[in-house]
């Protein structure tokens, strides 16, 4: 297999999208160098993450995330190659990873669907993917847990919230997911996934949804962190 894999590098070389350093063989998608210097997010920091995004409105039951996002480091180079430049076989890398991360959170919150967060259909068709689609695709490879995609829809095309607090980003994002299907989620244990979670506002937004939808308990996992 290493063999293959010395000859595959040879005619298709592989670059590791933050430093963009040639990966080894024994690398898949990002260098062991860069991956080292990503930030992970720690138990206490997770909980401080819950407590300000999602405790007081009771919709989000419980939230985990793998990295903290930082401007102008590593993590943005990669999710900004799996955003911007069709790189999906990042999505499923940092899937796994988070998978790898959250398996004893996913057996105790007893996780029956996965649902990534959706793109609205203009955005979607512009970027031609959804991001979110392929780290739940690397998830679902580690934990067996089914993957559903087309069970809330992004019904309104929101304005960009980068320079919004936390008030208006909440009122961005009022009615922006509708429930497309009957019946799926009834009595389930729903896990939203994104890439990055900053304020809360789009996943508790689409949790609200997905109870109102019948869901018994919604949770969120991500990538990563921010704000």
């Amino acid at each position: 297999m290493s063999f293959l894999t010395d000859i595959s590098d040879f005619f298709l070389p592989r670059f590791c999208p933050s430093c963009k350093d040639k990966l080894t063989n024994s690398e898949t998608v990002v260098c062991n160098s860069c991956l080292s210097k990503i930030k992970h997010t720690e138990s206490d920091r997770t909980e401080i993450e819950f407590a300000r995004k999602f405790k007081n409105e009771k919709i989000i039951k419980g939230f985990t995330s793998l990295f903290v996002f930082e401007k102008d480091k590593e993590l943005q180079d990669i999710i900004h190659d799996l955003k911007y430049n069709g790189k999906f076989s990042i999505g499923i890398f940092l899937g796994k990873l988070l998978a790898a991360a959250i398996n004893d959170k996913i057996h105790e919150w007893k996780i029956d669907l996965i649902v990534p967060i959706p793109l609205h259909h203009l955005k979607r068709a512009e970027r031609g993917y959804n991001q979110s689609d392929f780290i739940a695709k690397g998830i679902k490879s580690v934990l067996i847990i089914p993957v559903k995609t087309n069970l809330i829809q992004r019904n309104r095309f929101t304005e960009t919230q980068t320079s919004m607090n936390l008030v208006e980003r909440k009122e961005n994002m009022k009615d922006a997911f509708t429930y497309r299907r009957n019946k799926i989620l009834q009595n389930k244990n729903v896990l939203l996934v994104d890439d990055v979670i900053t304020t809360g506002a789009t996943i508790s937004e689409c949790g609200r949804i997905i109870l109102l939808s019948g869901a018994a308990n919604v949770y969120a996992a991500s990538v990563a962190i921010a704000g």
